[in-house]
């Protein structure tokens, strides 16, 4: 460990890190390119011209920490004068360039889109492109070039606290609109240059076409897709959550398992090339060359870029066999990694990757000390065993923080499957090969699609032992923080006793239970209403401390946004549909205003108004009537209706809130 603090890419990461995140969160740095190179040359002359060590160290870790605001800023096309905003116009004619395929929702394909054209004017910038389902495949492609004269449209934050926020993921990918499209509202232009990533996807649109012919059934060729060429479009829902409840999901995301375990497989393939003169150079760039081959037929997504990048470090590594390579690569990596894509760093699969690496490269070897078995047999199983106990320590606060689960049986679904997923990749590639040059036997595809079958069974099988399945876990930012200080202090005290790492461990327990008592405080002491947005229906919270009253007007109380906001905010729910005319919180006044329009109460001041179920009122004298503080207008409302009330109260100069354009509202 201490021998890794002194190596300086790691200083300079650590540094890398924290500019991305300033500029990311607080968007300091908005003064172009000639600025940049104003800064950077002054620091790099003075970091020449300065004799002091103290003040050069300090410059350095400065620099990184420009760079990496800088590279937060020039990644963002909003800041280049040719971004495709800038040129919007009403009936504008927009030529897209289809980048990427992704996973279709209930009525819609989706694509991310490169805004290429507006207009005569050469454009940049990314969208989410959605495209009407009908009843035969979209036939849209990577590279395809499209004429559309559609609006872009806003992507809509979630409307209910705690779902998962689709409008910041997208952000973080360089997206911030959308376009809705049917077939007949677009047009396809002739397009010759192909792109790289354009050449992966007819590939691997090939390689399905091939493996079709065979007969796999419908997962079998999912999970097939999934593995070997990064496709998860087609596995059905309901075994991606079998995967994800055995604690397997990563077996069907090509990443740094799937990448490790080639370089494995052709470290051990080309070996013998070491026996020639420069053989080991020669091997180091063949293994190189597949694993880029790989990247290629998985579809050069981010999680494959980032797992290939960070292997072809290590394959460097070995090649070099320096102390603590490993270490060393991973860091070089992810250097590289984030000084070229740092929005990287927000991706859950980057931080779970390098954390699990991490966290095995150091805990595994002490873990592995403490048995030594006799038999081989039994020592590969040990040793498995402890690499998936390590990655679990390293990444199980960060799970929980994001997925609020732990499935119980991990260990088990691991020890059964990773170890034949070597055999299973091999075997993949070797079906791929064969089934493109149309040589495949059906009985090699029928007992390799057999396999498949098997493994999805016992995940199914894992996934059904619900009490080995621990849901709705919550852990807030700093109390997974403050878990990995203890987990850190943990180790570094149990593999190397020394009274300084006691106290160490100690503080951190102290620091766990500060953060427990604010947090439980916070929580017994909270107070709010919120009026949740649900389309045709009326939901309100009433919250008092861990307890939250549910009124409504459904038929059923599982209703998923209200889980999340319970796991989320580690409250209680009690539901009720018996929905009271008048709430009040903190010394306001909540009237509800339902269907029956009854809304005259006596003694009523400045109430702020709920309508729910259309209400036929005279919204302008309702508002003379009882001079309402604020509007609110919930999901259950006719469309009509609510514009002709934000017009009223625009009007008359009352505060509007429209749950189906804002989302929930929160009265606090």
């Amino acid at each position: 460990m201490k021998r890794l603090l002194n190596y300086l890419p790691v200083h300079f990461v650590i540094f890398l890190i924290l500019g991305i995140c300033v500029q990311f969160y607080y968007k300091i740095w908005c003064f172009g390119f000639l600025h940049f190179l104003s800064v950077f040359g002054i620091i790099l002359l003075t970091l020449f011209l300065v004799k002091s060590k103290i003040i050069k160290t300090f410059l350095s870790f400065f620099l990184f920490f420009f760079i990496g605001i800088s590279t937060v800023y020039f990644q963002n096309k909003q800041h280049y004068t040719n971004y495709y905003q800038n040129f919007i116009d009403n009936n504008s004619t927009k030529i897209l360039k289809i980048n990427k395929v992704l996973k279709p929702g209930f009525y819609h394909f989706k694509f991310e889109a490169k805004v290429i054209q507006i207009d005569d004017f050469k454009t940049c910038g990314s969208v989410l492109l959605n495209l009407k389902k009908d009843t035969l495949h979209s036939g849209i492609n990577v590279d395809d070039i499209l004429l559309v004269k559609t609006d872009f449209l806003d992507v809509m934050p979630p409307l209910n606290p705690h779902q998962f926020d689709y409008k910041s993921y997208l952000a973080k990918k360089g997206i911030t609109q959308q376009m809705f499209i049917a077939e007949n509202e677009f047009k396809k232009l002739v397009n010759n240059d192909i792109s790289l990533f354009g050449l992966s996807a007819s590939f691997r649109n090939k390689v399905q076409n091939s493996l079709k012919k065979h007969h796999f059934k419908d997962d079998e060729l999912g999970v097939i897709s999934a593995l070997l060429l990064g496709q998860r479009q087609d596995i059905s829902k309901d075994l991606i959550d079998d995967y994800s409840k055995a604690g397997a999901i990563h077996i069907l995301a090509v990443s740094g398992l799937h990448v490790g375990i080639i370089l494995l497989i052709l470290n051990w393939l080309f070996k013998p090339l070491e026996m020639f003169k420069n053989g080991k150079i020669v091997k180091t760039i063949v293994v190189i060359i597949f694993l880029w081959s790989f990247a290629f037929v998985a579809g050069l997504s981010a999680s494959v870029i980032r797992a290939v990048t960070m292997f072809t470090f290590v394959a460097f590594g070995l090649f070099f066999r320096k102390r603590n390579f490993v270490e060393f690569s991973l860091i070089s990596s992810m250097f590289f990694l984030l000084l070229f894509k740092p929005m990287f760093l927000f991706d859950v699969g980057f931080q779970l990757s390098y954390l699990a690496v991490f966290v095995i490269v150091w805990v595994q070897p002490k873990l592995v000390q403490i048995w030594h078995p006799k038999l081989k047999i039994i020592n590969f199983f040990w040793r498995l065993f402890t690499v998936s106990i390590a990655a679990q320590i390293g990444i199980l606060p960060l799970s929980i923080y994001y997925f609020h689960q732990i499935p119980g049986l991990f260990l088990l679904s691991n020890l059964i499957i990773i170890p034949f997923l070597g055999a299973i990749l091999l075997g993949g590639i070797i079906v791929i090969l064969l089934s493109v040059l149309n040589i495949l036997p059906q009985f090699f595809a029928d007992f390799y699609g057999k396999i498949i079958s098997i493994i999805n069974s016992f995940v199914q099988w894992i996934s059904n032992q619900e009490a080995f399945l621990f849901e709705e876990l919550s852990l807030s930012f700093w109390m997974m923080i403050s878990m990995y200080l203890i987990v850190f202090s943990f180790v570094l005290l149990v593999f190397k006793y020394s009274p300084k790492k006691l106290l160490f461990f100690l503080g951190s327990i102290i620091v766990l239970q500060s953060v427990l008592l604010i947090e439980s405080k916070q929580r017994v002491s909270k107070e709010e209403f919120i009026v949740f947005h649900k389309s045709r229906y009326s939901i309100l919270g009433e919250r008092l401390g861990n307890q939250l009253t549910i009124y409504h007007t459904t038929n059923s109380n599982n209703h998923k946004f209200l889980n999340s906001y319970k796991v989320g905010k580690k409250v209680s729910l009690n539901y009720t549909n018996q929905l009271k005319n008048i709430y009040s919180i903190k010394n306001k006044n909540i009237l509800i205003v339902d269907s029956l329009g009854v809304y005259n109460i006596k003694q009523l001041k400045n109430p702020i108004v709920i309508l729910q179920q259309s209400p036929k009122i005279n919204l302008e004298r309702l508002i003379k009537v009882i001079k309402p503080m604020q509007i609110i207008a919930d999901g259950s409302n006719y469309k009509s209706y609510m514009n002709l009330w934000e017009e009223v109260s625009l009007k008359e100069n009352i505060l509007f809130y429209n749950t189906s354009k804002k989302g929930a509202f929160i009265i606090k």
